[in-house]
């Protein structure tokens, strides 16, 4: 716990950031893999029953993000259950309803889960929870196991809560400037939606929560799902050679958040994103490649934003079009991106800057 107290500001920051990323992956992958998978055996009591199971482990993510960044710092058992349900309260996945009357009680109020909450405020909230036990856990002495989980842990949640509809408005401001996007002219419209979203995945912020909050459809909706689909596309192709096959795997079907600290500490890795973005966003234009809320964050998870340009009714686009768009076009400029950028101009080492550093 002595090395803990002397933590420097980056070091403390990075384990968030690695706690983070693997929270994330276990969170995510299972429903975004196996949900995908179940479509094939239609609807059915079993299949049902997984996926109820697999959205309720989903919802679990905050709790596992908080255990992960514990780990990170080698706290002991009582410091990892503390810092974890201090995450979970303030995430704010789960809230409190007043509206709702318990149909058996009769009583009003009850608690709704939904979604993985806000990961910024996960982080915040876990950092807060662990900098308290590093500066005052072992000071509570024989009482700790009493006193730690109702002063820091209840304490933290608390606070937790209490910020949250703050530390949501980023999310809200940064939907309210995509939004304002959707008044320009179309090309320069799909560039700049395609552009944040190609950033934002790899962030703290949702792309499903700003997708659905600002309700993007139509164009809109495809051009932030092909910035998604752009950035999973360069990760996959600058991580094959660099990382372990399960990581790049996990990339492909919807961990790219795992990379999150790869962009705080080498945002070099933003220049081949951005242009693959950018080119990947003129097909959506020439061709109005639609999508509709829910797909707008997704890009190639599941294969989400490709089926809804397939289904956009009279601006549907066919198969061989879908391929070519959605596929082909980014991984032809991700791989000429990384020769560019990596071989000619130097301008990053793979190795270094797209290094699973979640581990």
């Amino acid at each position: 716990m002595s090395k803990n107290n002397n933590l420097s500001a980056k070091t403390f920051f990075n384990n968030v950031l690695a706690g983070t990323a693997t929270g994330i992956i276990v969170g995510l992958i299972p429903n975004a893999v196996v949900n995908a998978i179940l479509k094939l055996f239609g609807q059915n009591t079993i299949t049902i029953g997984i996926n109820q199971a697999l959205l309720i482990f989903q919802c679990t993510t905050p709790l596992l993000i908080g255990t992960l960044i514990a780990i990170q710092f080698k706290l002991a058992p009582l410091d990892v259950a503390i810092v974890a349900g201090a995450a979970y309260v303030g995430s704010g996945v789960t809230k409190f309803v007043p509206q709702i009357v318990n149909p058996a009680t009769k009583a009003s109020g009850a608690l709704i889960t939904a979604g993985t909450g806000d990961l910024i405020n996960t982080m915040i909230t876990a950092s807060l929870a662990v900098a308290l036990l590093l500066l005052v856990g072992e000071r509570m002495g024989s009482v700790k196991i009493v006193a730690a989980p109702i002063l820091i842990g209840g304490g933290v949640s608390w606070l937790g809560l209490l910020i949250l509809p703050y530390v949501s408005k980023i999310t809200t401001w940064l939907g309210s400037v995509i939004n304002s996007f959707t008044n320009l002219q179309p090309l320069l419209m799909c560039i700049l939606i395609a552009c944040m979203f190609s950033v934002l995945i790899i962030s703290p912020i949702s792309t499903v929560a700003i997708g659905m909050a600002i309700q993007l459809n139509g164009m809109s909706a495809g051009a932030a799902a092909m910035g998604v689909a752009a950035t999973t596309i360069v990760l996959v192709v600058h991580s094959w050679r660099t990382n372990k096959s399960g990581i790049t795997i996990a990339v492909a079907l919807g961990a790219m958040k795992m990379m999150m600290p790869n962009l705080f500490r080498h945002p070099i890795i933003l220049v081949p994103t951005l242009i693959t973005a950018i080119i990947s966003a003129i097909p959506v234009a020439l061709f109005q490649i639609n999508g509709t809320p829910a797909s707008a964050g997704f890009g190639l998870v599941g294969l989400v934003g490709p089926l809804a340009s397939m289904n956009a009714g009279k601006a549907s686009i066919n198969a061989v079009m879908a391929m070519i768009c959605w596929l082909i076009i980014p991984a032809f400029v991700a791989i000429i991106c990384r020769f560019v950028f990596e071989k000619v101009f130097h301008l990053y080492d793979e190795k270094a800057a797209f290094a699973y550093l979640g581990e």
